[in-house]
């Protein structure tokens, strides 16, 4: 018979500390290399449009939502705050991250789009950061996500999105002509072009 486990309840203290002493050696810290102990779920929540919220209340202070991203990781399904001693479940409502922002170089097949997210992150979309194009069934409303990184997607808002679309080129996808967009020599189709 194996040793009772000493039970610590996580806490967004304690995850804190230890993501800012993780990180502290620059850039995003090696989340992908860690595999510790599963330590339960923590009262956090990602909503929608990005806000942080935990034991109900939003985390008001940006740099201390900064810094819960970088240690933020996707399995399974699942998202999760690592650390090297520590795992954490979390709740995200929709993505992770919202990108609030892009900017736009070059035209057709040589345009690159830079995102910015809501936590300070950049990615260019192209085959490593895909955009993706969700319908809902009922109300065909569309919702755009691009890839950040470790599978950790963020919501493209809508004044970006809209800000996309003029960008919108019609090319041959899988045989058929869709609506969609350039980057970094990618073609991310948006919707057929009959439907538009």
């Amino acid at each position: 018979m194996t040793a009772p486990q000493d039970n610590v309840t996580p806490s967004a203290e304690g995850l804190a500390a230890s993501a800012q002493k993780a990180s502290k050696k620059g850039g995003l810290p090696p989340v992908h290399l860690w595999n510790p102990p599963f330590c339960g779920d923590l009262d956090m929540r990602i909503a929608r449009d990005g806000t942080w919220f935990y034991l109900g209340t939003p985390i008001g202070r940006p740099a201390l939502v900064r810094l819960f991203s970088t240690i933020l990781k996707l399995e399974d399904g699942k998202y999760f705050l690592v650390t090297p001693v520590e795992k954490v479940g979390i709740t995200v409502d929709d993505a992770p991250f919202v990108a609030v922002d892009f900017t736009a170089r070059g035209e057709g097949e040589a345009q690159v789009l830079r995102f910015e997210t809501n936590v300070g992150d950049f990615a260019e979309a192209g085959a490593d950061h895909p955009i993706r194009v969700e319908r809902d069934p009922e109300t065909g409303e569309p919702s755009p996500y691009v890839m950040i990184r470790a599978g950790l997607e963020a919501l493209i808002d809508r004044k970006s999105f809209y800000r996309l679309v003029e960008l919108g080129a019609h090319h041959r996808h899988e045989g058929v002509s869709w609506f969609g967009l350039w980057s970094g020599g990618v073609f991310f189709p948006v919707i057929p072009s009959d439907k538009l």
